[in-house]
């Protein structure tokens, strides 16, 4: 190896500035639902199925968490 042992320097290539993505205007995106007329059979069914999925979701939440517990409770053997 020779005294100098320094890298010779990288050739920087130019980059483009990366534009930051944004939203839409929010009057923009609600514009496109102003002239609608508001369907309130498909509504109620929208949000009875939503309301169905929540509850399933908590029961079989609670379920795991018991099951957590009936496992943690289960006594062990010395």
């Amino acid at each position: 190896m020779s005294g100098n042992s320094a890298a010779p320097p990288l050739p920087v290539l130019p980059t483009a500035a990366k534009e930051e993505w944004q939203p839409p205007p929010v009057a923009e995106v609600l514009a496109v639902y102003a002239g609608r007329a508001k369907d309130t059979v498909t509504a109620a069914r929208g949000a009875a199925k939503v309301r169905e999925s929540l509850n399933r979701a908590k029961a079989a939440a609670a379920g795991r968490k018991a099951a957590q517990k009936t496992a943690r409770r289960t006594p062990r053997s010395a």
